[in-house]
């Protein structure tokens, strides 16, 4: 993935040069342009219910909004990045790293033992109202 990445940030800086438009494709109004782009995707959905927004993507028209703003704020972000000489991939990565550690994952609570019919052993254990320590 890594390696279209870097293609798409290669086709995107040849479309600036092939325009002349590197000289404003400063980190300052790359980050105010995703800025920019991030809120037109926003407003796609600022109205939406959240049962709305998740079925945006079936009317082909709002989909192809969708699309389109998510496309301008990953060429921005990317452009933002080759300004600043960052790895977008390495960067994601590095902060999942620090999230995972900062913030542990929490054990999901158990769902209602009525619910469950698949493991033998917990319904037995349920009925029987024994703890994990029991002997079988």
């Amino acid at each position: 993935m890594s390696e279209d990445l870097h293609a798409l940030q290669r086709r995107l800086a040849e479309f600036a040069a092939a325009r002349d438009w590197q000289q404003y494709h400063t980190p300052k109004n790359l980050a105010a342009a995703l800025s920019v782009e991030a809120a037109e995707l926003v407003e796609i959905f600022q109205w939406l219910t959240p049962e709305e927004s998740a079925t945006v993507m079936s009317d082909p028209r709002s989909a192809g909004r969708v699309e389109d703003e998510v496309a301008d704020v990953l060429a921005y972000l990317l452009q933002f990045c080759e300004a600043l000489g960052i790895d977008a991939l390495t960067a994601l990565a590095a902060k999942i790293d620090r999230n995972e550690t900062r913030f542990p994952a929490v054990r999901q609570a158990r769902p209602d033992r009525a619910d469950r019919t698949a493991d033998h052993d917990d319904r037995k254990e349920g009925e029987e109202g024994e703890g994990r320590g029991r002997e079988e």
